[in-house]
C-alpha cells in the first residue's frame, strides 16, 4: 500500500487505502477503517468504530468517534468535531454509541458540531460554526445554532434561496427528487 503518514502520526490502523496522507499529531485507533485519497491534517483523532470513504478531507482538529461513518467526496472543515453520546457522563458507557452517517458528497463548515445519530444528506452544505441537532436532507444548506434549513446547492456547488433561485445569476431551479436542476 502507497500511503504517507508523518513521522509524529500515532496511526495503529493497518486500513488505510491508497495515496491516503495523515498529518503529524494524528491519532488514529486500530480498528478505523480510512479509504484512498484521503487526506487527514494535522492534530486529528479518529476513534476505532469510524469508517472514512475516498477522496475525503478532514482539516485540522477534526474528532471523530466511535459510530460515525463518512462517505466518500466529503469535506470536513476545521476543528469541526462529532459526538456519539447523547447524554454523555464520565466512566459511564451506554451499551451502543449512536451512529453518525455523512453521506456522499457533503460538506461540513470550520468549527461545526455534530450531534450524534443524524444523517447528513448528499452534497448538503453545513455553514461554519453550525450545531446541527438532526438529520439534514440532500442538496440542502443549513447553518446556526442550532441549525436550520437556509436554502439549497446544486451538485455544482450554486447556493440557492429558499425559493430555490441563484440570487448571482437569477437563474430559477426547481427540485427532481431533491436535487435541484435548471427549470
Amino acid at each position: 500500500m502507497a500511503f504517507n503518514i508523518h513521522h509524529l502520526a500515532d496511526v495503529q490502523s493497518n486500513n488505510i487505502g491508497n495515496d491516503t496522507s495523515i498529518w503529524q499529531f494524528c491519532v488514529i485507533l486500530k480498528n478505523a477503517v480510512i479509504g484512498s485519497n484521503v487526506n487527514i491534517n494535522c492534530n486529528c483523532f479518529l476513534e476505532n468504530d469510524v469508517i472514512i470513504g475516498n477522496h475525503v478531507t478532514i482539516k485540522s482538529g477534526v474528532q471523530i468517534w466511535d459510530g460515525v461513518t463518512i462517505e466518500d467526496h466529503v469535506f470536513i472543515g476545521p476543528n469541526a468535531t462529532f459526538t456519539n453520546d447523547l447524554i454523555p457522563r464520565s466512566k459511564v458507557y451506554p451499551e451502543e454509541f449512536k451512529k453518525t452517517l455523512v453521506k456522499k458528497g457533503a460538506s461540513i463548515g470550520a468549527n461545526a458540531t455534530i450531534v450524534a445519530g443524524i444523517e447528513i444528506g448528499e452534497f448538503s452544505f453545513i455553514g461554519a460554526g453550525s450545531v446541527v441537532t438532526k438529520s439534514v436532507p440532500p442538496y440542502t444548506v443549513w447553518y446556526g445554532n442550532p441549525a436550520v434549513h437556509k436554502g439549497y446547492i446544486t451538485p455544482n456547488a450554486k447556493i440557492l434561496d429558499m425559493n430555490l433561485l441563484d440570487k448571482e445569476s437569477n437563474v430559477q431551479y426547481v427540485l427532481e427528487g431533491y436535487k435541484p436542476v435548471i427549470k
